[in-house]
């Protein structure tokens, strides 16, 4: 169960002094010999709108899989950012074959550097999954702690163009409570506008994670990919967002507002 190690994050969150600096966890959690259960990645297929039963998992759910030990790491005494407020700002995705939902798997998750951001600090974690000798799958995520800094504040992102919108969605106001029961995430800005206030947003928030998969089961990708995406802005729920793609780029957009972009490029092996 991840709720005592969500629990336990957010108690010591008020302790924490994040920094570029500061020291963090080197070690790597691994849980060996997993095998994916077939309800649950069926449930994952629907609320992000893949096909069930595809023969091969999305290429979003190892992730799902490999965040209760990264949970674990930043929930811990040593990791010295607050979980309470953690934004998951990018991640890139490699995929180097399908993986099979009936397979075994070596699932491992580090952290590998805290990085300055003009916000704060970021930490890069590594999660990586294994069929017998190889690396079948592996990603790098950012997650931000903002913070008072003294680095230079540095230019925003400057917003590309538009990208010829291809669908409308509208993501129901139980998105968060339905993508957070298949994947374990459930940060209260994602689950009800009640919790969602007390952390200054207007509503419940879609995840990125969610965002990401509901893009991709939309964006062809060929077995090996490499995936990349930065979340720009939330999500609200329930809420009306358009998805626009051409080439291997795509995007989530309300209005003028941006709130992903994204990129799927085949991987030379």
């Amino acid at each position: 169960m991840l709720l005592p190690v969500l629990l336990r994050g957010a108690l010591l969150s008020p302790f924490k002094r994040p920094g570029p600096d500061a020291g963090f966890p080197r070690g790597r959690l691994s849980l060996p010999g997993f095998r994916v259960d077939p309800a649950r990645l069926a449930a994952y297929e629907r609320v992000c709108g893949f096909p069930v039963d595809a023969g091969a998992l999305p290429v979003t759910y190892p992730h799902v899989l490999g965040f209760p030990l990264a949970m674990r790491i930043m929930a811990s005494r040593e990791f010295p950012l607050p979980l309470l407020g953690l934004v998951h700002t990018s991640v890139e995705i490699t995929r180097r074959e399908d993986l099979v939902p009936d397979g075994t798997y070596d699932i491992g998750v580090s952290i590998r550097e805290l990085v300055p951001h003009r916000r704060g600090t970021e930490a890069v974690v590594v999660t990586e999954v294994r069929a017998g000798n190889r690396t079948v799958w592996e990603s790098t995520s950012t997650y931000l702690a903002r913070h008072r800094t003294d680095a230079p504040a540095g230019a925003r992102p400057v917003d590309p163009r538009p990208l010829p919108v291809s669908a409308e969605w509208r993501p129901a106001g139980d998105v968060g409570r339905r993508y957070a029961a298949v994947s374990g995430d459930r940060n209260p800005i994602h689950l009800h506008a009640l919790t969602a206030r007390a952390f200054g947003f207007p509503r419940a928030i879609a995840h990125g994670m969610w965002t990401l998969a509901r893009c991709l089961a939309e964006q062809p990708a060929p077995v090996a990919v490499r995936v990349r995406a930065r979340f720009r802005a939330p999500v609200l729920l329930p809420g009306t967002v358009t998805y626009g793609a051409e080439g291997g780029l795509f995007e989530l957009r309300s209005g003028e507002r941006l709130h992903l972009t994204g990129e799927t490029r085949p991987l030379d092996r």
